[in-house]
């Protein structure tokens, strides 16, 4: 169970602090719940999850060793690039909410990859690769940089100087 004051990440919303554990009765069923503040929010929106929801991906924060292997992880292959579009976004989007921060880096790399790859011949990524890229990232990157003491912009960089050395290695 997470304390008050915890940063995890909760599926779509991102990072959030556990502001509180209150009960709550609804239609006569009194359950503890977690009151999530997503930190991009300011308190603006306020999330009550179950606690005991196994259903619900809340997942503790990463350490520093995990963060630095998870930064390394970078360095490995990404997924497998799957050419059908409505495929590749079932089984990308399938390893993101996996909540494995390694499957993420996969992720991301590939899209990354493929990116840089169709901007060389002044084209773009399709729109639903591109939200993936950019929410998956968003998330993984700001975890990163919380869990290394780092700034945001720096966490960039290091990946994208550990995606841009392994893309000269393939190509």
């Amino acid at each position: 169970m997470f304390q008050i004051g915890d940063l995890v990440i909760y599926s779509g919303h991102g990072i959030c602090q556990i502001h509180d554990i209150e009960d709550q009765t609804i239609s006569g069923e009194t359950r503890k719940y977690y009151v999530l503040y997503p930190l991009e929010d300011s308190h603006q929106l306020s999330i009550r999850v179950p606690v005991d929801n196994q259903k619900v991906q809340i997942y503790a924060l990463m350490t520093k060793k995990e963060a630095i292997e998870v930064l390394e992880a970078f360095k490995e292959s990404g997924a497998e690039w799957i050419e059908k579009n409505h495929l590749r976004n079932l089984v990308y989007n399938e390893m993101v909410s996996s909540g494995n921060r390694k499957d993420m880096v996969k992720v991301i790399k590939s899209l990354m990859l493929k990116k840089i790859e169709l901007e060389e011949n002044n084209a773009k990524l399709a729109a639903q690769d591109r939200k993936l890229l950019e929410q998956t990232a968003n998330v993984l990157f700001k975890e990163l940089a919380i869990a290394l003491e780092m700034d945001y912009d720096e966490v960039v960089e290091n990946v994208l100087h550990r995606v841009r050395e392994n893309q000269q290695l393939l190509f």
